[in-house]
This record gives structure tokens, C-alpha cells and sequence, in this order.
């Protein structure tokens, strides 16, 4: 990965004096990625691993007067930057519009940060990159716009309302290589400069930093319905994020309530109204940038829409770059479709097709997820298996908006399902589950692991969750032979009349532990310490 030269010389020779000397002493100044000045503060240098505050270099007025008047104009939105160079100033403005704060963010062109997803890049494909600030959005997207001029020929033309990715000043910075830019008077404007960009110049690619709002989005499809190849950036971290976004979601296709037939629905075993992609997304491919070195890729981003809307978590692609400097996909992307005989032991949408029920998964095994079938005797492979699949969790007492959050967040194998009858687990709230654990049981028809929460808050709501998920991949076989212990305990004291002490068990296996006790009409309890606490079957009928 090799280095343009950044400018760094001519950001320092804006700042203040004492800033200067303060970075310039400072170990890693080719980390620095931005130096906050507000005034009446201390200065601040942000570096990629560190923050460092000076608390004896107060910043002043005239501090921030020497900066702004080094600077190009401030445009409409805020922004100005150094002439031949991608650094960029922003400004905070009190009511008054006078300046009380700056934001000097180091801008750099680095070649070889797009070998991640250079195959991705050179494919055609309209590629949305997503991340936090200041993962390297902007550097790999003017990186891409080099690649594609200069590597694979293309026209490429830049839309740059910033002046971010080619720099402030009518000479734009080598950084893009040989693609054209056009600037945008302001920030406004933007969405009709990305389609005077396509009818004036015959571009065969677009990029465009920051799509924020609605006529952007409209934008970016009139570029893309002319088979212009788009890449660009957008608010959010994660494609889920776009969805729950009214303004951009269009991006990856839009979201729309759909009511269907009575008919329909009762075929999809779903209620009346659903949620659907309204139309083919805009960009073929969403790239989550997670960290400067690793990303996730949604290489069908149509597919994927459509299996979140379904009610399961997206399993994308995850590539790594190594400490050598190559390229490893560490997560291969997992995506299921409506037509795949696995669907419905997947979905719960679907879960309750009669016709469905037959089929057959992947294995070559029937679907046992039905509870109209027999559950013949699990042997060891099925158990394997069975932690491979997504886990069905009903909520009873949980706020489910919070649920599938925490889902999402966490990337869980798993989704939230309204039919207990269908549930591998159960996640109650301690106030509406005390003194009510046989009503789950005989709405269930069967025990169910249950993990219950003291209140509704998101924290514990995810810590629940990584539970159920922690006894679904990693305790099957545990629990398989707690199980099987309780009922040859069960047997040995109805033969003997004589007490009887189970091995220790997690609070989880033995609350399935009594329960099997009591469906057999033999009293428990519980005795010993944790972590040596276990059941007591007692000859005692009930």
C-alpha cells in the first residue's frame, strides 16, 4: 500500500503555533486523523488508536481567526478545505454565524486500500460502501475512482460536494488519477449534478460521496436505470440501517406494506399484512466497512432484503486483510431463498405451510421442525446438526422491537417467532413469567428452555439473548445426556422407592429437569451450591 503525498506539511502550517508543535513532538503523526479546535477548550489531536487533549492550550479567538483565514471559503454546508490537497475544515457556527469551533480532518490518497474488493470494483457492479465515520469511506472511494479510471479505462466522473475526495481548488488532486470531477456549488444542488453528470459527459461510472436525503436516492436510481455503474457512500453503518431508513431505503430497493388474500396468506402461514421490497435496489452490492481492515459484503443485496424481511439476520461475506497484506474471506455469505427446500426450517413465515411440511432439507432428512410430525430419537448427528440452523425464540412479556435490535446487532442465529408451538426457546420477562411457567408449558405443548429477564431494558434483553444462543451451539449435547439422566433417575425411584441426586446442571437444564420430574408425577428440588447445584428426584407422588 503506497502513499501519495498527503499535504501534511500545509495542514500543519494552518493550525495554530503551539498545535503545530504539539503534533509535530508527538509520536505516529501519519496516524492523525483529525485536530479539534473549539473555543475556550482545550486543543485536540484525534489519531486512529488515541486521543490526545492538551489541557494547558486553551483555544482562542484569534486561534480560530488564524485557521479560517488560511483556509479556502466556507461553503453552504459548512465545509472549506487547502487548496491541492484533501484536507477538509469544517466549522461550527453560533447563532450569531460567527465561528466557534473547527473540525481539521487529515484527508489522504492511499493506493491498495480497495485490493479488498478489487474484484468486486472492476465487476460493473453499483457498489454502496457503508461504515462509521472515519473507517475510510472517502479514501477507498477515490481510490476506486483511480482504479477504474486509470487500471480499467473507464470514464469516470466524480460528483464531489465537498471538495473531499479530489480536493479543494479547481486542479484536482492526483489522488483520483485521471477521472473527472465536478464540483457542486452547493450542497443542495447535489442531486442534479449527479444527473447532469450522466446526460452531459457519457460517463461509464459515477461516484458520489454522501447520498443523505430522498432526491439523492431518486437520483442515484436514474444513474443507475441507465446502466451507469454507481459507487457511492451513505448515512449508516449497516444495510439494516438503510432499511429502517424512510429517506434512503430506496437505495436497496424500498420497504412496503403489503396486504395480501386471505388465500396467500394462509398459504405463506403469515398474517394478513407483510413487509416487501417495493422495487429492485439501486446498487447490486452493500459493503459494510467494519474496521479499516475488515468489511462485510452483501453480494446480492436484492437476496439479502429479501431474507431480512423474511425474519432472518443476513449472514454476509466477511473479508480480512491479514498482517502480510493479503486478502482472506474469514465468512462465506449465507443466503436462503423462498424456493429452497431449507426455507422453512429457516423462516417462520413459512413454517406452517401444509404443503411444506414434506419437504425435504438439505440433508436429505425430513423436516422435523413441524410439530405435526413425529420426533423420532435424536442420535448425535441430528443433535450436531440442529445447532447449524437459526433459533426460534418467542417472546413472552419481551418487547420485540428490542429482540430483533439485539438480533441484528449481534449477528444471532436466530429470529423472533409468534407461535410458541414452533419455539426452540422462550425469553419471558420475571414479572409476567413468576408463577405462570405451566401456562408456557401447556401453550407450548412440550417443556421449552426459558430464559427469564428481571426487566426490559436493551442490555438485558442481549444478554439473554447470548444465552439462548450459548445453550443452542454449545450445550445440545449436554443437555441431550441431562435428559437421559433424569429419566433413568426417574426410573431407579420408582423401582427402589428411594431418593435420588441428578450430576450438577446449569439453571436452564434443571428447570427442564423438574419439569420432566413433574410431568412424571415425582416431587424435586434443588440442592447444593453453585456450581455444584443439581436435582433431588424424591419418591414423593404429586
Amino acid at each position: 500500500m503506497s502513499l501519495h503525498t498527503d499535504g501534511l506539511t500545509q495542514f500543519l502550517d494552518v493550525l495554530p503555533s503551539i498545535v503545530r508543535e504539539r503534533l509535530e513532538r508527538s509520536e505516529g503523526l501519519e496516524s492523525l486523523i483529525e485536530v479539534v479546535l473549539d473555543y475556550g477548550r482545550p486543543a485536540e489531536a484525534r489519531y486512529r488508536d488515541r486521543v490526545e487533549r492538551y489541557p494547558d492550550v486553551l483555544v482562542s479567538e484569534l486561534d480560530i481567526e488564524h485557521v479560517a483565514k488560511k483556509i479556502g471559503e466556507f461553503g453552504t454546508d459548512n465545509r472549506a478545505g487547502i487548496e491541492r490537497t484533501l484536507h477538509r475544515i469544517s466549522a461550527i457556527r453560533n447563532r450569531h454565524t460567527k465561528i466557534v469551533g473547527l473540525t481539521c480532518r487529515v484527508g489522504r490518497a492511499l493506493e491498495g486500500t480497495i485490493d479488498i474488493i478489487d474484484d468486486i470494483v472492476r465487476s460493473g457492479q453499483s457498489i454502496l460502501l457503508l461504515g462509521r465515520p472515519g473507517v475510510g469511506k472517502t479514501t477507498k472511494l477515490r481510490e476506486v475512482a483511480r482504479v477504474l479510471a486509470d487500471e480499467a479505462n473507464r470514464r469516470v466522473v466524480i460528483v464531489d460536494t465537498s471538495n473531499e475526495i479530489a480536493g479543494d481548488g479547481d486542479v484536482p488532486h492526483p489522488g483520483i488519477g485521471s477521472a473527472r470531477r465536478m464540483q457542486v456549488r452547493v450542497a443542495a444542488e447535489q442531486h442534479n449534478v449527479m444527473i447532469e453528470a450522466v446526460e452531459n459527459h457519457m460517463p461509464e461510472v459515477i461516484v458520489i460521496d454522501e447520498i443523505g436525503n430522498e432526491l439523492e436516492a431518486a437520483a442515484a436510481r436514474t444513474i443507475a436505470e441507465r446502466g451507469v455503474q454507481l459507487v457511492g457512500t451513505a448515512h449508516g453503518q449497516t444495510l439494516e440501517n438503510l432499511m429502517l431508513n424512510p429517506t434512503l431505503a430506496d437505495l436497496i430497493g424500498g420497504i412496503q406494506a403489503v396486504t395480501l388474500s386471505d388465500a396467500e396468506a394462509q398459504r405463506r402461514g403469515t398474517q394478513k399484512t407483510v413487509l416487501e421490497r417495493k422495487a429492485p435496489p439501486t446498487f447490486d452490492v452493500v459493503i459494510e466497512l467494519l474496521d479499516y481492515d475488515r468489511l462485510a459484503v452483501h453480494h446480492n443485496v436484492m437476496k439479502t432484503v429479501d431474507t431480512i424481511l423474511r425474519g432472518a439476520p443476513p449472514r454476509p461475506e466477511i473479508r480480512v486483510r491479514t498482517s502480510t497484506g493479503g486478502v482472506e474471506v474469514v465468512q462465506d455469505e449465507q443466503t436462503t431463498e423462498a424456493s429452497d427446500a431449507a426455507f422453512n426450517a429457516r423462516f417462520p413465515s413459512l413454517a406452517r405451510n401444509p404443503q411444506a411440511r414434506s419437504e425435504q432439507v438439505p440433508n436429505g432428512q425430513p423436516n422435523r421442525n413441524s410439530p405435526t410430525l413425529p420426533k423420532p430419537p435424536r442420535d448425535d448427528k441430528e443433535v450436531k446438526d440442529e445447532t447449524n440452523r437459526l433459533i426460534r425464540i418467542f417472546p413472552y412479556g419481551i418487547a420485540r422491537t428490542r429482540l430483533e435490535r439485539a438480533i441484528r446487532e449481534k449477528r444471532a442465529p436466530a429470529f423472533v417467532t409468534n407461535d410458541i408451538g414452533q419455539a426452540d426457546a422462550v425469553m419471558a420477562i420475571r414479572s409476567t413469567y413468576q408463577g405462570r411457567p405451566k401456562k408456557l408449558r401447556d401453550l407450548a405443548g412440550r417443556p421449552v428452555s426459558t430464559v427469564v429477564v428481571k426487566s426490559n431494558t436493551f442490555s438485558q434483553i442481549a444478554a439473554a439473548l447470548d444465552d439462548i444462543v450459548r445453550q443452542a451451539t454449545e450445550g445440545p449435547e449436554v443437555e441431550s445426556t441431562a435428559m437421559q439422566e433424569v429419566h433413568d433417575g426417574i426410573e431407579q425411584v420408582l423401582q427402589s422407592g428411594k431418593a435420588y441426586e441428578l450430576s450438577p446442571a446449569s439453571p436452564q437444564v434443571r428447570k427442564v429437569q423438574h419439569q420432566v420430574a413433574e410431568a412424571r408425577r415425582l416431587a424435586s428440588e434443588s440442592v447444593g451450591e453453585e456450581p455444584n447445584r443439581r436435582i433431588r428426584l424424591l419418591p414423593t407422588r404429586i
